[in-house]
């Protein structure tokens, strides 16, 4: 039988807090890009909780800046009986914030709610017979066939987070958000400090192991934590978080909107960079279980009158280096093509639109469109909700805070029975740079992401694109998925935005990627 070693560290993160104390802690203060209301990033794909997890969970694998896999909890693993078995072993000493050793078996059911939850987790789990712990330090994956993808699966750095958490919560069910925060990361949530809406707090967790030699690199290699305490302030309004940052009140502003860019540049103790190259991809989201958007003609009626650029100029300003139009349904990057692309870059044509609209046969439905007063995406909605406008949708816009659009989004419901028809969101390009963890281009209907596109030929060729020999293959595989979701429309692309963040200058080392906090330093 499989036991936990008996151990009296419970109590062991709290009894370094006098000896922090004592000294001058080293604060880091941060503005996310919005607030913090769910701290499941399993349960949730949105980018808040994914930067959150990351402060407290750790993952068996970690992506390096090219992307590649490395051994992140795991000290290694073993495949045999030609790459249908895998052996993965942890490291040695790995606890639990509640001072708890990290078990196989808390891998295991983290694993198995991940899977239910995550695009390229559901597709491992396809292929898995045998997911078990033969004893505390050993993962065993038994696969139907070969999956050379399993550690970039088990370390994505995109949602949803594969992160490993006690077993207790990881048997939550994938559908209910796991409230209780205990991970195993560099860092740990100070739950009794939260204050809803304002404030989150981090403290760093003295018993946690970095992985020892390698180079850091984005969520792979050493997690070094050289500050005592993550200190996150929700300010909604864009303004207000730069008067901050430019006076010193707080050290990072994680996206500021490109009308305050200039401003912020100004300042001499103030740095502005894009350090995620892979950028952000605006989308416009349909509901394809109601009228009118269930129509895949009124879809595309929608995708040929969008033009991204005016899209990106309201929400990043003219300076075209900070955004890209023509993009596809992939990210710039290996598995993007032109495919279809008539669809997104030839001529518009409004007064057209609306007389195809028509002969769709739109009966003047209402278009419920659902959007984040708070968000940088408002902007882009604003746009998008014009353009509905003048196509001659019956556009009903409603505005919500991130809480109450988060819940609205999931709803089913008919748009005039409490559900929606269409919001306004964006995905790193990360998310979108191949099939594998593209949530909003899969078109499985019910187990789709909120929208719920059906697309058997997308799936097909999704299926296809992990069994395909080589990189030329893939390829060729991606530009029919685009042509496919052409025409079915899973969602619209309206433009890829390279959002810089901004820091005080005395604030070094940041890693590259999205917002993470090991490896830098304040002084």
């Amino acid at each position: 039988m499989i036991g936990r070693r008996p151990l009296f560290a419970a109590a062991a993160a709290t009894l370094v807090a006098p000896s922090i104390r004592a000294q001058a802690a080293k604060v880091l203060r941060f503005v996310p890009r919005n607030d913090l209301d769910i701290t499941d990033p399993v349960w949730t794909s949105t980018y808040v909780t994914r930067n959150h997890g990351y402060l407290v969970y750790d993952t068996l694998y970690g992506l390096d800046e090219h992307l590649r896999p490395h051994p992140q909890m795991v000290e290694g693993h073993v495949v045999e009986e030609g790459g249908k078995l895998w052996n993965l072993t942890l490291r040695e000493g790995l606890r639990f914030h509640d001072g708890e050793p990290v078990l196989a078996r808390d891998c295991v059911a983290s694993i198995r709610r991940w899977g239910a939850r995550d695009p390229l987790g559901s597709t491992l789990m396809d292929v898995t017979a045998e997911l078990s712990a033969p004893s505390d330090r050993v993962i065993r994956f038994r696969l139907r066939k070969p999956f050379p993808m399993l550690p970039e699966a088990l370390g994505k750095a995109a949602s949803h987070m594969p992160c490993i958490m006690p077993e207790r919560l990881a048997q939550t069910s994938p559908n209910t958000p796991v409230r209780e925060v205990i991970g195993s990361g560099p860092f740990m949530f100070a739950a009794e400090e939260r204050v809803p809406g304002a404030r989150n707090i981090y403290k760093r967790f003295a018993d946690y192991r970095p992985r020892p030699g390698g180079t850091p690199s984005f969520t792979a290699g050493p997690k070094i934590v050289k500050v005592d305490r993550v200190e996150w302030t929700t300010m909604p309004d864009a303004g207000t978080a730069a008067s901050a940052l430019l006076s010193g009140e707080v050290d990072w502003f994680e996206r500021p909107s490109g009308d305050l860019l200039d401003l912020m540049r100004r300042n001499r103790d103030v740095v502005i960079e894009v350090s995620d190259p892979t950028g952000q991809i605006s989308i416009m989201r349909l509901n394809h279980l109601h009228p009118p958007f269930d129509n895949a003609a009124i879809r595309r009626i929608v995708l040929n009158s969008v033009v991204q650029s005016d899209f990106m100029r309201t929400m990043m300003g003219d300076d075209t280096s900070l955004w890209r139009d023509g993009i596809g349904f992939f990210a710039p990057g290996p598995m993007a093509s032109d495919a279809g692309m008539d669809s997104i870059t030839g001529a518009r044509d409004i007064d057209r639109s609306r007389r195809d609209l028509l002969a769709a046969g739109y009966a003047n439905e209402p278009v419920v469109v659902i959007q984040n007063a708070a968000s940088a995406a408002s902007g882009v909605a604003e746009v998008g909700v014009d353009l509905l406008k003048r196509i001659g949708f019956n556009v009903q816009p409603m505005l919500m805070d991130n809480a109450a659009m988060n819940q609205r989004r999931v709803k089913r419901e008919p748009p005039t029975q409490g559900g929606w028809s269409a919001f306004f969101t964006s995905f790193g390009g990360l998310d979108q740079m191949s099939p594998a963890g593209h949530l909003v281009l899969r078109g499985h209907g019910d187990q789709a992401f909120a929208g719920w596109p059906r697309s058997p030929r997308i799936e097909a060729l999704r299926d296809a694109w992990f069994d395909a020999p080589d990189e030329a293959t893939q390829k060729a595989l991606c530009a029919d998925m685009q042509r496919q979701a052409m025409l079915d429309v899973p969602y619209i692309p309206l433009g890829q935005s390279l959002d810089p963040t901004a820091y005080r200058r005395n604030v070094t080392g940041i890693p590259r990627g999205f917002c993470l906090f090991w490896n830098l330093d304040k002084t």
